[in-house]
Order: structure tokens, then C-alpha cells, then sequence
């Protein structure tokens, strides 16, 4: 695995994975009156899943303007700072980010989905070691529904840090309470794959083509790679030929037209 492919490759895998988790669900798009003195709390709750909504549709100006009105209604809740966090985050204001994210865990340390989220700030910052002492903190919580993520982008910040062991042990985790996560075992392919494990990587790299329906780059130059061990000089084209038709700009296509 080369150390530029990682970088950019499990990223957007990790970016992808925690907005999942805080976008999640439907919400109504249609704005109504509502008197906020009338119930304080039920107002908070409608102005955090506005806000989410407008998260969602990229409306930033909209979604802070809610989540003001939230805060007038309750200065120290943890969800009103936290989705400040993502709009500051989306809108490249990383400092401002860093604070709501990091408020947000002040009022309520145990909030395991703003510390996943503040994870992948850190992540997306280049802080790996910051954001694998924090996804450490997420997994411990046996109740968070996200864990079998949290594990996943455990193992992606472990590999960034060098502890190949440490991210087999996150991805292999992250597997026994959810079989079927192409992230983790694409992850375990290739880790078995660098430790010239061949045969387990190609059991890890099988049950991954079979829970997706188009690989991606990094998956088809491992498949490229695994071929050639196994001398399989019909799968080695195939993956070769679907690399260089869906991915042409892709570094892994690079990487395999510089062994040619």
C-alpha cells in the first residue's frame, strides 16, 4: 500500500462514513410557524433538525440561523454546538469548527457522535494521532450505534500512525458486528496483502467484491496485485481493464501502468 494512495483513498472513505451517521434520516423541508417561548424544548428540537436539514442541502446560511435561534433557547446544548461544528467545518472555518466541536464535548462528555464527528475533523486536518485518541474514547461506548463505523475509522487512523497491527485488530472488530463493510475488509486485503499473507488477503479481497457493486481503485489494483501473485493472468486483464476504464486518472492506474 502506498503511503500517497492511503491518504486520499481513506479520507473520502472516512469523511463519507461520519456525515452518514449526523444526516441520517428524513426531515421536513417545510418551514412552519412556531412560537419558541410556547415550549422551549420541543422549539430546540425543531430548530436542530431544521438546521440538520439545511446541512444537508449545503444552505449554511440557513442552517446557522437556526442553530442561533437554538442557542437563544438553550446556550449549553451539546447538539446545537456540535452541528455548528459541521457547518463551520463545511465552510472551511476550521478554527471556529474546532471550538464547537470541542464545546460541544465539554457540555457533555459522553455525546459519542460529536466526538466521532470531531474524529473526522481532526482526521481530515492530517491529525491523526489527535483523532485516533478520540475514536479511542468512541468504541469504549457499548450503546453508540455508530461503533462498527468508529471501528473502521479507528483502523483508517492507525494506518495512518504506522500500527499495522493495531488497525488489523479495529477492522477485524469492526467486522464481527458488521460482516459485510467493504471499507474494513478491503483495509484487511491489503494489510494481509503488505504482510505477503496472500492467501488471507485474497479471502478478505473475495468476500469484498462480493458485498459491492463496483470496486474502487484501490480495490482493483489490489485485485490487479493478487492476480499476479496467484498467476491468474485472466483476472490480473479483467482488473486491469476495468481500472484503466472507470479510474483512468486514478494514481492506482498510475502505479500500474509504471510495472508495466
Amino acid at each position: 500500500m502506498t503511503k500517497g494512495t492511503i491518504n486520499i483513498s481513506a479520507l473520502r472513505m472516512i469523511a463519507v462514513a461520519m456525515v452518514a451517521l449526523v444526516m441520517s434520516g428524513c426531515i421536513s423541508t417545510k418551514e412552519t410557524v412556531f412560537t419558541d417561548k410556547a415550549d422551549p424544548e420541543k422549539a430546540l428540537e425543531y430548530r436542530v433538525e431544521l438546521a440538520r436539514k439545511y446541512i444537508g442541502e449545503g444552505n449554511w446560511d440557513n442552517a446557522k440561523r437556526n442553530l442561533s435561534l437554538a442557542t437563544e433557547i438553550d446556550p449549553k446544548n451539546a447538539e446545537v454546538h456540535e452541528a455548528f461544528a459541521l457547518v463551520y467545518q463545511s465552510t472551511g472555518e476550521f478554527e471556529l469548527a474546532e471550538q464547537s466541536y470541542q464545546e460541544a464535548l465539554r457540555l457533555d462528555k459522553n455525546f459519542s457522535r460529536a466526538r466521532n464527528n470531531y474524529a473526522a475533523y481532526l482526521y481530515s486536518q492530517g491529525r491523526y494521532k489527535d483523532a485516533q485518541k478520540e475514536l479511542e474514547l468512541v468504541v469504549q461506548d457499548t450503546l453508540y450505534k455508530g461503533r462498527p463505523r468508529a471501528f473502521v475509522n479507528l483502523g483508517l487512523c492507525r494506518v495512518q500512525n504506522f500500527d499495522p497491527q493495531g488497525a488489523e485488530e479495529a477492522f477485524r472488530r469492526a467486522l464481527t458486528m458488521d460482516r459485510t463493510n467493504s471499507i474494513a475488509l478491503l483495509e484487511l486485503a491489503q494489510l494481509r496483502y503488505d504482510a505477503a499473507d496472500y492467501e488471507t488477503a485474497g479471502r478478505y479481497y473475495d468476500t469484498y467484491r462480493s458485498v459491492i457493486r463496483q470496486q474502487s481503485s484501490r480495490g482493483l489494483w489490489l485485485g490487479v496485485r493478487l492476480a499476479r501473485q496467484q498467476g491468474d493472468l485472466n483476472a490480473e486483464g479483467s482488473y486491469a481493464l476495468a481500472l484503466q476504464n472507470l479510474y483512468p486518472d486514478s494514481a492506482e492506474f498510475e502505479a500500474y501502468k509504471r510495472t508495466l
